[in-house]
């Protein structure tokens, strides 16, 4: 309404020059902007601050003096200095105010561990705590629920009591997925939130900057420390066409991957837009951005539209709604916005897609699927298919699932491969409960497991198959590392919409493809399943099922957090040694890392999850899943000082031991996947100073930087070769480190020779101080002293 009178006064203003249009406009821009709008409906006292937004933007483009894309416009509206923030894509860092920050139960206990070593009285900004990693997929929803609350119980009641004295909203066991919570409660169109997950991407679904990170960075926002990062480039895909049978959300992004590759999106923003975005509904949005996080994007997001403002309003925002519609001119890019690179994909033309084995950005068309797998011998028997996960668990999702499952059930059939079923929420639960979708997903042979991560993150207690036996899965997750989903190596994870997963769950066969082959009925009849159908939104409203949420109280001050000193799951922090002042002087090298290292082969996850908050114990999986290029074997090195080969953390340990540090070799793309700083930890805890890599993924740069650790990369890629695992190097020049100067790593041979070769940083002055002081939480420390 406010926008049709705007537009009508503006039609007839110059039939009076009394009241000049541009005042006016202004005048009741900024009386819209000035309605204090609650951020959630759990935070009634924080509010959306647009206002903010239009006057740090306004400065900004007076500064710039060019058209913006939607992901300038939010990051820097979010400037914590629009005046003086020096502003380049790609080289510049940025000190930005995120709005809120959201923390996952595994990374939750090291970031409020790291929190209360800050000693401040509680969080700046709103914060929530979600508990949807250390539930672990056995049997089915409530018995694997009810077991995990009783495995778990110490490190529940620590979160929970933490965050209730801090100030920090608590999401109980059970309420669902931390990105499904947040879109579906706490995301808004041009808000920045940075998460503890690397898919917290998810709700740029809701037009939101949505950025994933360590908990040292958490640590910073609710600190009220300005957080840092590297201004982004920025990639364009332009969506034409309209999405329609077979062909869902998900195959955009299976797509994009196979386009940009995993690390094709680093230091990038995926911005998406074009009419094609009209038929996408918010949470098929959010499903692309969630997956985003596989190309190494920093984030991805859509522009503000109708299909936004509708799933705001049927999540009972309203207000929320309206106020974004009234904001939407800075809710899109501007026109003539430039792209570091543009995509563009017809939806129209766009086939369903399968990607995988082993890594998300292998990408091939359904229609050529079948020789693919006959060409590449991949097992073709499908043993289990896998639906829902944090990308793709919405009620559009899951009713587009149900629409097949009723064909076969009309047709009498019943799935071939096991069929799992995940939730992404308490209230996605509850609605299809309700509605009738989980009955029919259950009569066809499938199994609802609890509104949690589970098997998309390892926590899946498998036994249909034995460790090293070959077998094929598929899901609608994100993520299909080797060992990632149920810790055998040899399973080949596929990751395709939950339509194409459900279809195949029918023919338990690689090689079938619904959209063109038949299954054999009940009757001995051939029949083709017809293209999947469901509802974006529940016609009926969802259903909030039961309240899982937890309060902070008014009256903080009687809580006490407690961590019992003896407890194998929880440890509070010691402070890390600052830099003693000198260049590194010879420095065995602990492992030289060969070819792909994600943070899962760092850190595992899995049966790991459950020490994530004791540091000392966890640090018995570091780098125990990396190859060792000397042997071509995982967990296996050469002590230096006994000559034996031991596991990757025994051998830390014992040079840790005679105060000796060392260094980890590495290839590109090092640290690619979750934002787990328990993969930067670990490596600092047991004595590591540097990490030397081709290239890094983003999050896990930083987090070594945050953790007082040298992260460096080769100046020339191919000098990785000149390493041999058992040389010692030495860091030449951090007497004087700067930002923009390379240092040397001198290679010592064991002939005596050295090699000296250039590598590159990415510091700058700030982080060097972290970097001095030991980590940015003793810097943290050492300005709240000061």
């Amino acid at each position: 309404m406010i926008a049709r009178q705007l537009s009508s006064f503006l039609k007839n203003a110059h039939l009076s020059k009394k009241f000049p249009v541009r005042n006016y406009a202004q005048v009741l821009a900024g009386d819209i902007l000035n309605k204090k709008i609650p951020i959630s409906n759990f935070e009634k006292d924080k509010y959306i601050n647009y206002k903010r937004i239009q006057d740090n933007l306004t400065t900004v483009k007076k500064r710039l003096d060019r058209p913006l894309t939607l992901s300038e416009k939010i990051l820097y509206s979010h400037l914590d200095d629009p005046h003086g923030q020096d502003i380049k894509r790609g080289v510049s860092y940025l000190r930005l105010r995120p709005d809120r920050v959201a923390c996952q139960d595994a990374t939750a206990q090291m970031a409020l561990l790291q929190f209360m070593s800050a000693g401040m009285p509680e969080v700046a900004v709103p914060t929530t705590v979600h508990c949807d990693h250390l539930i672990e997929a056995q049997i089915g929803g409530e018995k694997d629920l009810d077991r995990a609350i009783k495995l778990n119980k110490e490190v529940y009641d620590f979160l929970a009591s933490a965050s209730a004295k801090y100030n920090i909203g608590f999401w109980r066991p059970g309420s669902g997925i931390i990105h499904q919570i947040i879109l579906e409660n706490y995301a808004f169109p041009g808000g920045l939130m940075i998460g503890t997950d690397s898919h917290t991407p998810n709700a740029g679904g809701l037009g939101m900057v949505a950025i994933g990170v360590g908990g040292a960075d958490a640590v910073d926002v609710m600190a009220d420390i300005p957080w840092e990062l590297k201004c982004p480039n920025v990639i364009g895909v332009k969506l034409t066409g309209s999405i329609s049978g077979w062909t869902a959300p998900k195959d955009v992004i299976l797509k994009v991957a196979g386009i940009l590759t995993v690390k094709g999106g680093t230091g990038a923003i995926v911005e998406y837009f074009g009419p094609g975005v009209e038929s996408l509904s918010c949470t098929g949005m959010a499903t692309i951005c969630n997956m985003g996080a596989e190309i190494g994007a920093t984030t991805s997001l859509f522009p503000s539209n109708k299909r936004m403002v509708d799933f705001l309003r049927a999540t009972k925002r309203e207000e929320i709604a309206s106020f974004s519609e009234s904001f939407a001119h800075n809710l899109r890019a501007d026109e003539g916005a430039q792209y570091d690179q543009l995509i563009e994909i017809n939806l129209s033309e766009l086939e369903p897609h399968i990607n995988g084995p082993f890594t998300p950005d292998l990408a091939t068309p359904i229609s050529k699927f079948k020789d693919e797998v006959v060409k590449n011998d991949w097992p073709a028997e499908l043993k289990v298919g896998l639906i829902g996960s944090c990308t793709n668990s919405s009620y559009e999702d899951m009713s587009r699932a149900a629409s097949l499952a009723k064909q076969a059930i009309d047709h009498g059939i019943k799935a071939k491969s096991t069929f799992t079923i995940t939730p992404g929420s308490e209230q996605i639960r509850a609605t299809i409960a309700r509605d009738g979708q989980e009955k029919v997903l259950k009569d066809v042979g499938g199994i609802v497991l609890a509104n949690a991560c589970g098997p998309c993150i390892g926590q899946w207690d498998r036994q249909d198959v034995k460790k090293g036996e070959k077998n094929s899965i598929i899901t609608s997750y994100n993520r299909n590392f080797t060992g990632r989903n149920d810790a055998n190596p040899a399973t080949h994870a596929f990751v395709a919409s939950p339509d194409i997963v459900t279809a195949f769950v029918f023919a338990g066969d690689l090689r079938f493809n619904p959209l063109t082959d038949t299954l054999i009925d009940a009757n001995g009849k051939p029949f083709k399943f017809t293209g999947p159908t469901g509802d974006a939104l529940p016609v009926k409203g969802y259903d909030p099922g039961q309240d899982t949420y937890k309060e902070p109280p008014a009256d903080r001050s009687s809580v006490k957090v407690e961590v019992d000193p003896k407890s194998n799951r929880l440890q509070l922090l010691q402070p890390f040694s600052k830099w003693n002042g000198k260049d590194f002087e010879e420095f065995p090298i602990l492992i030289k890392v060969k070819g792909k290292c994600t943070t899962d082969h760092i850190s595992m996850a899995g049966p790991w999850l459950k020490f994530r908050g004791h540091l000392d114990n966890i640090s018995n999986n570091m780098l125990i899943g990396a190859i060792n290029a000397e042997n071509n074997t995982a967990n296996s090195v050469k002590n230096i000082f006994t000559g034996e080969y031991d596991a990757v953390p025994n051998v830390a340990r014992d040079y840790k031991s005679k105060n000796t540090p060392w260094v980890v070799i590495g290839d590109d793309n090092y640290g690619e996947g979750s934002s787990r700083e328990h993969a930067a930890l670990e490596v600092r805890h047991l004595g590591g100073a540097a990490v030397i890599v081709k290239s890094f993924a983003r999050i896990h740069e930083t987090n070594l930087k945050k953790q007082g650790l040298l992260p460096l990369t080769f100046a020339n890629p191919s000098d990785y070769d000149k390493i041999d695992p058992l040389d010692k190097v030495s860091i030449v020049g951090l007497t004087t480190f700067a930002p923009g100067k390379p240092l040397t790593l001198r290679v010592h041979k064991k002939t005596g020779e050295t090699v000296d070769i250039t590598v590159k940083h990415t510091f700058n002055e700030n982080q060097i101080e972290w970097f001095k002081a030991g980590s940015a939480l003793n810097r943290m420390a050492e300005k709240h002293q000061n």
